[in-house]
């Protein structure tokens, strides 16, 4: 061992530098071996070394606060925590409580979505399965359309796979169960539109990937072309608005409405064919029957209060540049809501009436190709499924919680829906 250096004498004998200088040369050593190991692993250079961008529940700074005076009372939402970064991570949310009278013990833990600070709504409940083609999308099938080679699960299948890989430039960002799976494969038969199969979860679940991974998961597009995708949990993600503005603010947006009573059951509809012990519809949409306060909480509940996720996107794009598709008059007039979105988009009419076939089996328009006489192309098993019978005190009790918010709605938009006209002749 070689003696300490003498004191007081820098570099003395047997000394191999100061201290400082050596732990200098270490720290940098390390942060350079760091910062090739992310370069190697797809980091996008120091972006990579900063905190995991806030998951749709977190506070983002600039993120406007949700409205709370409404004309209805709903049920109170976590309060906000105060703006923070972009990469801090989502604070844990408060424990799911049991109703009062109507959903103690187990059943009031079903299908809660408890609201993150800073959230209008939880994207998905964790409670909520798999469904092949609504809110579906898994790392290894973006993966699949980002690898290289991959067509990113694109429009007409005639489009060759040359290109550029494009960020969007219109985005279908709601509703859930309002029909944006049949936009997109309608849209998709456009030969100017591009579209991602797989819904991307960008704005609200993956952000904290970066516009590099984004643009890798949209398929290649040739100049003039529209590149798309569907995520309808957009809609109702407070952080969404600011995110997709930062990203390109002549960003064009479309929303498929429906309503609101019908949109919730049907959205309790998909979840009970994977979770069949689930309580009833009945005992979740309220926080106390006999009183009949109604829940909106509950996620099934408050995706259908759309003034209230609207007002937040008013803050970051004109209604010029939103577009609402009507979810029922996408069933009873395909070709007449594809031709208001394709004079949105600015395409030319080519999707027509021709394109569909009315499956009276299904309930709803399937797709065909006009130049041959192949057999229509319809959606999956996942859709159209029966609704369970609701007990029509329930429906009415919704009715009326809905109906001022629509009225706001119908206002904000300067769109009458005649969902109250609608239920009136039922």
């Amino acid at each position: 061992m070689s003696p300490p250096a003498q004191p007081g004498v820098p570099g003395g004998r047997g000394s191999k530098g100061p201290p400082a200088r050596k732990l200098l040369c270490m720290c940098s050593l390390s942060l350079c071996l760091t910062y090739l190991c992310y370069s190697l692993m797809g980091g996008t250079g120091p972006a990579a070394l900063r905190s995991p961008a806030a998951l749709p529940g977190s506070a983002a700074p600039g993120a406007p606060r949700s409205p709370t005076a409404l004309p209805v009372t709903v049920a109170p939402r976590s309060p906000a925590s105060p703006p923070g970064s972009p990469g801090a991570p989502a604070p844990s949310a408060a424990p799911p409580r049991a109703s009062n009278g109507s959903r103690e013990g187990a059943e009031g833990t079903w299908l809660r979505t408890r609201l993150a600070p800073g959230e209008v709504i939880t994207a998905q409940s964790g409670a909520f399965e798999r469904d092949p083609q609504e809110s579906s999308t898994t790392d290894e099938e973006l993966s699949r359309a980002g690898s290289p080679g991959s067509r990113g699960g694109g429009g007409s299948s005639t489009t060759p796979d040359y290109g550029e890989k494009r960020l969007p430039q219109a985005l279908i960002i709601g509703v859930k169960k309002g029909g944006t799976r049949a936009l997109l494969e309608a849209i998709r038969a456009h030969p100017d539109v591009r579209a991602v199969g797989t819904e991307p979860h960008f704005f609200d679940r993956n952000y904290e990937k970066g516009l590099e991974w984004y643009r890798n998961v949209m398929p290649k597009t040739l100049e003039g072309q529209i590149t798309m995708e569907k995520t309808p949990s957009y809609f109702v993600t407070n952080e969404a608005p600011r995110r997709i503005h930062s990203m390109a603010k002549d960003t064009k947006l479309i929303v498929v409405v429906r309503n609101p009573v019908t949109r919730a059951i049907s959205d309790y509809t998909q979840t009970l064919s994977k979770k069949p012990e689930i309580p009833t519809f009945e005992v979740l949409a309220f926080k106390n029957r006999t009183l009949g306060l109604i829940d909106a909480s509950w996620s099934a509940i408050r995706i259908g209060i759309y003034a209230l996720h609207l007002e937040n996107w008013l803050q970051y794009f004109p209604l010029s540049q939103i577009l609402f598709v009507s979810g029922e008059r996408l069933i009873t007039d395909p070709a007449g809501e594809m031709a208001k979105v394709q004079d949105f988009l600015g395409l030319k009419r080519i999707v027509t009436e021709k394109h569909f076939y009315f499956n009276k089996t299904k309930g709803f328009p399937c797709l065909k190709k006009p130049e041959d006489s192949s057999a229509p192309r319809c959606l999956g098993k996942s859709k159209g499924r029966t609704h369970p019978k609701i007990d029509p005190d329930v429906i009415h009790r919704l009715r009326k919680f809905y109906k001022p918010f629509n009225v706001m709605f119908y206002q904000m938009t300067g769109q009458d829906f005649q969902w109250e006209q609608e239920e009136s002749d039922k």
